[in-house]
Protein backbone atom coordinates (compact mmCIF):
# COMPACT_ATOMS: atom_id res chain seq x y z
CA UNK A 1 0.00 0.00 0.00
CA UNK A 2 2.97 2.40 1.07
CA UNK A 3 4.20 2.18 -2.74
CA UNK A 4 0.89 3.47 -4.16
CA UNK A 5 0.58 6.14 -1.39
CA UNK A 6 4.15 7.63 -2.74
CA UNK A 7 3.36 7.32 -6.59
CA UNK A 8 -0.19 9.34 -5.76
CA UNK A 9 2.00 12.06 -3.90
CA UNK A 10 4.41 12.16 -6.49
CA UNK A 11 1.17 12.77 -9.03
CA UNK A 12 -0.76 15.30 -6.54
CA UNK A 13 3.19 17.29 -6.35
CA UNK A 14 3.80 17.01 -10.02
CA UNK A 15 0.28 18.07 -11.12
CA UNK A 16 0.65 21.19 -8.06
CA UNK A 17 3.62 22.26 -9.62
CA UNK A 18 2.58 22.68 -13.07
CA UNK A 19 -0.23 23.93 -11.77
CA UNK A 20 1.63 26.85 -9.71
CA UNK A 21 4.49 27.38 -12.13
CA UNK A 22 2.52 27.34 -15.43
CA UNK A 23 -1.22 29.17 -14.64
CA UNK A 24 -0.92 30.66 -11.31
CA UNK A 25 2.19 32.66 -12.45
CA UNK A 26 0.92 33.41 -16.12
CA UNK A 27 -2.44 34.36 -14.69
CA UNK A 28 -0.73 36.92 -12.37
CA UNK A 29 1.75 37.69 -15.35
CA UNK A 30 -1.06 38.34 -17.45
CA UNK A 31 -3.68 39.80 -15.53
CA UNK A 32 -0.64 42.81 -14.20
CA UNK A 33 -0.08 43.89 -18.02
CA UNK A 34 -3.78 43.80 -18.65
CA UNK A 35 -4.20 46.16 -15.64
CA UNK A 36 -1.54 48.48 -16.63
CA UNK A 37 -2.39 48.80 -19.99
CA UNK A 38 -6.16 49.20 -18.81
CA UNK A 39 -5.51 52.33 -16.53
CA UNK A 40 -2.28 53.67 -18.63
CA UNK A 41 -4.72 53.80 -21.97
CA UNK A 42 -6.69 56.66 -20.82
CA UNK A 43 -3.65 58.74 -19.07
CA UNK A 44 -1.84 58.58 -22.10
CA UNK A 45 -4.93 59.62 -24.36
CA UNK A 46 -5.20 62.88 -21.82
CA UNK A 47 -1.81 63.73 -22.81
CA UNK A 48 -2.46 63.51 -26.63
CA UNK A 49 -2.72 66.11 -29.26
CA UNK A 50 -6.70 66.26 -30.24
CA UNK A 51 -7.18 66.75 -33.65
CA UNK A 52 -8.31 70.62 -33.44
CA UNK A 53 -4.53 71.97 -34.37
CA UNK A 54 -4.43 69.72 -37.54
CA UNK A 55 -7.52 71.40 -38.61
CA UNK A 56 -7.05 74.80 -37.46
CA UNK A 57 -3.30 74.57 -39.74
CA UNK A 58 -5.37 73.39 -42.22
CA UNK A 59 -7.39 76.05 -42.73
CA UNK A 60 -4.82 78.77 -43.97
CA UNK A 61 -3.73 76.52 -46.44
CA UNK A 62 -4.71 78.78 -49.94
CA UNK A 63 -6.57 77.13 -52.99
CA UNK A 64 -4.15 76.46 -55.08
CA UNK A 65 -2.56 74.24 -52.36
CA UNK A 66 -5.90 72.34 -51.66
CA UNK A 67 -5.81 71.41 -55.26
CA UNK A 68 -2.42 69.75 -55.62
CA UNK A 69 -3.76 68.14 -51.84
CA UNK A 70 -6.43 66.81 -53.40
CA UNK A 71 -4.63 65.61 -56.80
CA UNK A 72 -2.82 63.52 -55.11
CA UNK A 73 -5.67 62.29 -52.72
CA UNK A 74 -4.15 63.99 -49.13
CA UNK A 75 -8.14 63.29 -47.68
CA UNK A 76 -7.42 59.72 -48.50
CA UNK A 77 -3.56 58.72 -48.07
CA UNK A 78 -2.90 60.73 -44.94
CA UNK A 79 -5.10 58.86 -42.64
CA UNK A 80 -4.49 55.76 -44.07
CA UNK A 81 -0.48 56.91 -43.22
CA UNK A 82 -1.57 58.09 -39.17
CA UNK A 83 -3.39 54.62 -38.67
CA UNK A 84 -0.82 52.74 -40.22
CA UNK A 85 1.65 53.97 -37.98
CA UNK A 86 -0.47 53.61 -34.81
CA UNK A 87 -1.24 50.62 -35.75
CA UNK A 88 2.81 49.86 -36.03
CA UNK A 89 3.55 51.28 -33.06
CA UNK A 90 0.69 49.09 -31.33
CA UNK A 91 1.89 45.55 -32.64
CA UNK A 92 5.50 46.55 -31.99
CA UNK A 93 4.72 46.58 -28.34
CA UNK A 94 3.01 43.17 -28.02
CA UNK A 95 5.65 41.30 -26.52
CA UNK A 96 5.66 38.23 -28.35
CA UNK A 97 5.56 39.97 -31.94
CA UNK A 98 7.75 42.94 -31.43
Amino acid sequence: MAPLFGILVSALNTALAFLVRSIIVKFVTFFAMFFVVHEFVPVIESLLPNGYGVSSSLVTLTSGTWYFLDLCAFSIGFPAVVSAAAIRFIIRRIPIIG
